[in-house]
């Protein structure tokens, strides 16, 4: 990673923060299942086959899982597949399971070694995504896949205001405390900048409704998603402005009285160049004028 990129994120207490959600994770991976569920069918729906691939964000083996459940792996779609994550407690624990240990900011694999790399989880916690994203279409075989899931800008947009008016009534100042996240457009525009080949970028928004703000909160640190910001306060969140931040959550329930936390979840998709791909015609190739497909008067400018 270049010495000139911000440091937003706490690599480490990261690390720290998936060893310790990873005891408990089943109870609160329900975001992941539903996005390895999303992505399994998008692989599903690819004409190719894929010799070598990598999940990067193992989280218990949750994307492998549901590739073999859906007879993807093995004598299907992928015959080979490895794991990785920033801790080994967050890998999977099948027998049949090849698993990596690695940081997302420094990928170790040799060029145009896989033919398939999937982003289950993660890639939101990165400092240097260009760069991650670099090394990722670097690593792909040519007409190499890449497919990813990470929070988008619509994500905990409630949780994130209730903080900061919390913090302002409370406290006269507000410090962060809910990550940010890429803006979908923005996703699309690094595909292209890393260079991969028809880029794709969309998002889908998950409602998930909560007895209790408390309860957003719990999901939230067994996921291992607790603050990890670089820049966040050293001391303890004190009592008084969470309890005035669940309130103002809590206010904001729905006609139940569920508090719903919105996840947008942006899928991304690109291939590593290659020959056989489509290419955009050249300007000025066109053989049938805008203005008479559209039935219109073309005016000069």
């Amino acid at each position: 990673m270049s010495d000139t990129v911000p440091i937003i994120f706490d690599r480490q207490r990261l690390a720290a923060n998936r060893h310790r959600a990873a005891r408990n994770y089943a109870a609160h991976d329900f975001l992941q299942r539903h996005i390895a569920s999303e992505l399994v069918e998008r692989l599903s729906m690819q004409t190719r086959d894929f010799e070598t691939a990598l999940i990067l964000g193992s989280c218990g083996g949750i994307l492998r899982d549901a590739l073999q459940q859906t007879n993807m792996l093995g004598a299907g779609k992928i015959d080979f597949v490895a794991e990785a994550d920033l801790t080994p407690a967050m890998l999977s624990k099948s027998p049949r399971a090849a698993n990596v240990v690695l940081d997302e900011e420094t990928l170790p694999f040799a060029p145009a070694s896989l033919d398939l790399v999937v982003s289950l989880w993660g890639l939101h916690h990165v400092n240097d995504l260009p760069g991650t994203l670099v090394q990722i279409k670097r690593a792909l075989k040519p007409n190499g896949l890449f497919l990813a899931a990470l929070p988008g800008n619509e994500t905990l947009r409630d949780l994130r205001q209730a903080f900061l008016q919390a913090e302002t009534d409370m406290r006269g100042g507000a410090a962060a405390h809910i990550h940010p996240f890429a803006d979908l457009r923005d996703l699309g525009g690094l595909l292209q900048r890393a260079g991969f080949a028809l880029p794709v970028a969309d998002s889908d928004v998950v409602p998930v409704r909560y007895a209790s703000p408390f309860s957003l909160l719990g999901d939230l640190r067994g996921m291992g998603d607790s603050n990890i910001l670089a820049a966040r306060d050293k001391q303890s969140l004190r009592r008084d402005v969470v309890m005035r931040a669940m309130e103002i959550l809590a206010e904001k329930a729905d006609a139940d009285g569920k508090t719903v936390a919105q996840f947008e979840i942006c899928y991304l998709a690109g291939w590593a160049p290659h020959e056989s791909q489509q290419k955009p015609l050249r300007p000025g190739s066109a053989k049938t004028r805008l203005a008479d497909a559209l039935g219109t008067q073309e005016t000069k400018l």
